[in-house]
């Protein structure tokens, strides 16, 4: 049914309404019918405007990954060995840590159109509508015992914010540990899930959703003070296996480094693209709230903090607040 509808409306001329009365009759179902099926359509990820007195016209149809057009943006890559490439999911997070368990090689990569229970840090529900973003997790398999898992959390945090910048000119900032912000406003999430076995990494997964062509519309009215997308930052929609190429591009670079040199350079990297440090801030921890200046990272990836009477404690995790405009609430 839902296929019909759109074949009509795409037979209309350019900026011609088909009324909902000539949809009922053609498709033999009620007017209410119709406006359910069109309300399912917007979900799918289609634009479709009504009118009370015309009725219905399409005037956009979802984009869609390809895995001609993946495979070829990531063909110069030698660090993603196979692709699975989704539709509707609940979580990539939960299909690439099953993958992972059956033992999938380090840089497998799970893309979903869309997430019906994406989840981001502290549980946090994350917004994944379809067509529109980055809905992605990645098998990864370090070497490093299982206290240093944070320090990847803050790799993936600068990969991300080079590729972005790399592809749209932004200015996008890190608020510890890893949203990404432009003017204040959340544009990635990152969720980094670890399994681990005698204090070392068996595997970890991580997880991004990156709001790359959401309009405003697609955001909760609550949501829209503190979240944006790089289509409304910049005015004009992205390519999204353009992201994904740039992000893998970036990472396998950093994670490289990374097993090199250690964490030393990726924590210089973050710390000049934060937005947290040296600013007062309010961090609610596991233990209690923490209320102090961000000064650094220490070499685990904790977080810095210098308290009122200058004692400088390392936070592991925590919810921060930082002041308003800056990303804080």
């Amino acid at each position: 049914m839902d296929t019909r509808i759109i074949a009509l409306l795409e037979l209309q001329e350019e900026g011609r309404y088909l009324s909902g009365e000539v949809l009922s009759r053609e498709l033999n179902i009620s007017r209410t019918a119709v406006w359910k099926h069109i309300k399912k359509l917007e979900g799918m990820g289609y634009r479709i405007e009504a009118s009370r007195r015309m009725g219905y016209r399409l005037l956009g149809k979802p984009s869609r990954l390809t895995m001609p057009d993946l495979m070829e943006k990531l063909k110069e890559s030698s660090f993603v060995p196979s692709i699975k490439l989704l539709d509707a999911v609940d979580s990539t997070q939960n299909i690439a840590q099953r993958m992972a368990e059956e033992g999938a090689p380090e840089g497998t990569l799970v893309i979903a159109e869309q997430q019906t229970k994406g989840r981001g840090r502290m549980g946090r529900h994350w917004v994944s509508p379809p067509g529109k973003g980055v809905w992605m997790s990645m098998v990864l398999r370090p070497e490093i015992p299982l206290q240093f898992a944070p320090q990847l959390t803050l790799l993936a945090a600068v990969a991300l914010s080079r590729a972005l910048m790399a592809i749209a000119p932004l200015d996008i900032g890190i608020k510890w540990p890893n949203d990404l912000l432009i003017g204040g406003k959340k544009i990635s999430g990152i969720l980094l899930e670890s399994t681990a076995e005698d204090e070392r990494l068996r595997y970890v997964v991580a997880g991004i959703g990156i709001s790359v062509n959401l309009e405003e519309t697609d955001y909760p009215p609550e949501l829209l003070e503190a979240a944006t997308s790089l289509r409304i930052a910049l005015g004009r929609p992205l390519e999204r296996s353009e992201v994904i190429a740039a992000f893998i591009s970036q990472f396998q670079q950093l994670y490289t480094l990374y097993h090199k040199e250690g964490f030393a350079p990726i924590r210089s990297l973050w710390e000049a693209r934060s937005i947290t440090l040296h600013k007062q801030a309010r961090l609610v921890t596991p233990s209690g709230v923490v209320e102090g200046t961000p000064v650094g990272l220490d070499d685990r990836g904790a977080l810095l903090v210098k308290l009122a009477g200058g004692e400088i404690i390392p936070v592991f995790s925590a919810d921060i607040k930082l002041p308003a405009g800056d990303g804080g609430a």
